[in-house]
């Protein structure tokens, strides 16, 4: 489509699959848990050998959902970028703050799990491209945003128009945009470090203070998410906020099965934990694909549990619901 540069509508339209309510609270929950998950699987080398379940399942349940978000983080940032011609900066700075957030939540699971990954090579390049990809987007959509802030440009204008030599309904920067367009660039520059940091420990084969680094490293980044979620609750529509520019549409804190389905994707996750806490499968891999055996007590033996079955506990013993 043409991009309008010279006509600044009154409002533009409405997002909801990047600023609806269910679109924010599944990036915002999915960073809380697995940055609670992260203190507790650091804080936890600090104490006593303990129980090994909780730690296999905390770790699983971490790597899940910081797969889950970084994976998200990458798509509504490439969303972002292919929407430039239509997508108004309002929309694209809280595309920024998601992708923000996803960057807080993968740098930490890396350094709750980074042993994890220097084990596996495999997992370590996979997790070392996939940082690459995210910065690579995350600073090209901050570029975007610093230039609609320093060209003060119309609010309903596309994002796009950045890019342009010379925009109708510019403005000339404030001084109250000072402190924006400063903050934007510390914001690009801290994702930039915490990268090359990120990369050099991933990579690094022997720790020192490695205990106090992860601490610490886990504490920034989470003041890192919490900002960029009051951020976006603050500018956001979705929850009240006043987010600067006039919006046309469907409101973008109504609910549709789009944004409950970005909420209920975060149950997997448990169910995968749940599966893991059970004992994920209990039949031998040889008899996978035997579904002809019968079910009954004769053929529990206590030496070959290769067809045993576990019977609901409030509906009788183990035979007597399949005794004919």
């Amino acid at each position: 489509m043409s991009l309008d540069c010279t006509n600044a509508p009154p409002t533009t339209p409405t997002d909801a699959g990047v600023a609806g309510a269910g679109v924010l609270l599944a990036f915002i929950i999915t960073a809380a848990i697995a940055l609670i998950l992260s203190t507790y699987i650091i804080l936890g080398e600090f104490r006593s050998a303990g129980p090994i379940t909780p730690k296999i399942i905390s770790r699983k349940l971490l790597g899940s959902f910081s797969d889950q978000q970084i994976i998200e983080g990458i798509g509504i940032q490439a969303v972002g970028l292919a929407k430039m011609n239509s997508m108004v900066p309002y929309h694209f700075f809280v595309v920024w703050m998601l992708a923000l957030l996803s960057t807080a939540t993968h740098l930490a699971t890396l350094l709750a799990l980074v042993q994890d990954y220097k084990r596996d090579w495999v997992l370590r390049w996979l997790r070392q491209g996939f940082m690459f990809v995210n910065l690579g987007l995350n600073v090209l959509c901050g570029v975007f945003v610093l230039q609609s802030v320093v060209k003060n440009m119309s609010p309903t204008l596309p994002i796009g128009c950045v890019l342009q030599a010379r925009v109708d309904g510019v403005e000339q920067i404030r001084d109250n945009k000072v402190i924006s367009v400063v903050g934007t660039i510390a914001v690009i520059a801290v994702t930039v470090i915490t990268f090359v940091l990120a990369t050099w420990y991933l990579h690094m084969r022997r720790q020192t203070w490695g205990k106090v680094v992860r601490t610490v490293g886990v504490v920034l980044l989470m003041a890192m998410a919490i900002g960029a979620a009051v951020r976006v609750v603050m500018v956001s529509s979705a929850f009240g906020g006043g987010q600067g520019v006039k919006l046309s549409g469907s409101s973008e804190s109504s609910w549709s099965f789009g944004q409950l389905l970005a909420l209920l994707i975060l149950i997997l996750p448990f169910i995968s934990a749940l599966e893991i806490f059970r004992g994920e499968i209990g039949v031998s891999a040889e008899q996978l694909s035997d579904d002809q055996q019968p079910l009954n007590g004769s053929e529990l033996k206590p030496l070959d549990s290769r067809y045993y079955y576990q019977p609901n506990p409030f509906a009788g013993g183990t035979t007597k619901a399949f005794r004919r």
